[in-house]
């Protein structure tokens, strides 16, 4: 059984390779503060982790809610979810990308920088997704799961927070490098090989609720 301290620190390093591992936020924040200066593209930021706190605090309300009252519910999205980091990780390592920027014309509409990236994060079904198959792995026994899974999302919203504000402080060397298709390329393979073995010790797990 895993403890508090040990479930936080291997969630905040698995979500840190994951938050600059390159994929449509970045590029989006990149682009805006590219095309619309440094300040809409901190604004952009802050839409898509407002996004991603949205998105944890529906999975973290729907997990209490399941993993409390369900064992056969808890089987299922351990299977559903393993299944979903096996296949996105084989994916990764696979076919890794070597490009993180995004079509120029994604159809999304918005008032400003933040609703941009708000709506590109709230409109990717994808995310509620990973959520749904990452957070479960990392919450203890002893804890409650709703709370506890929300603290996940805010510390991974606080690790996107940093990436963003690095991104844009160091836009020139630091964009020219994740530029690069063979950073990308090992990025993607890193990232697919976390994916894969969270994904097997998901499947793996036996947990006595």
């Amino acid at each position: 059984m895993q403890s508090v301290t040990e479930s936080l620190l291997t969630f905040t390093a698995a979500a840190a390779l994951l938050t600059i591992t390159p994929g449509l936020d970045t590029a989006l924040v990149l682009r805006t503060a590219t095309s619309e200066g440094p300040r809409r593209g901190l604004w952009s930021g802050l839409g898509i982790i407002t996004g991603c706190l949205i998105w944890a605090a529906s999975v973290a309300a729907g997990l209490g809610v399941l993993l409390v009252a369900s064992r056969i519910g808890y089987a299922v999205l351990r299977w559903a979810g393993a299944s979903y980091l096996l296949y996105v990780g084989l994916k990764m390592l696979r076919h890794p990308r070597a490009s993180f920027a995004a079509a120029q014309g994604t159809g999304l509409r918005g008032r400003s920088a933040f609703a941009r990236g708000a709506l590109t994060n709230l409109l990717n079904p994808k995310v509620g997704v990973f959520y749904i198959s990452f957070l479960p792995q990392f919450i203890p026994d002893h804890v409650a799961v709703a709370p506890y899974a929300m603290l996940l999302g805010a510390i991974h919203a606080l690790l996107g927070l940093l990436w963003f504000t690095c991104l844009i402080a160091a836009m020139g060397p630091l964009s020219r490098w994740l530029r690069r298709p063979q950073v990308v390329r090992v990025l993607n393979r890193a990232t697919g090989a976390v994916f894969i073995a969270f994904g097997a010790r998901l499947a793996l797990e036996s947990r006595g609720r």
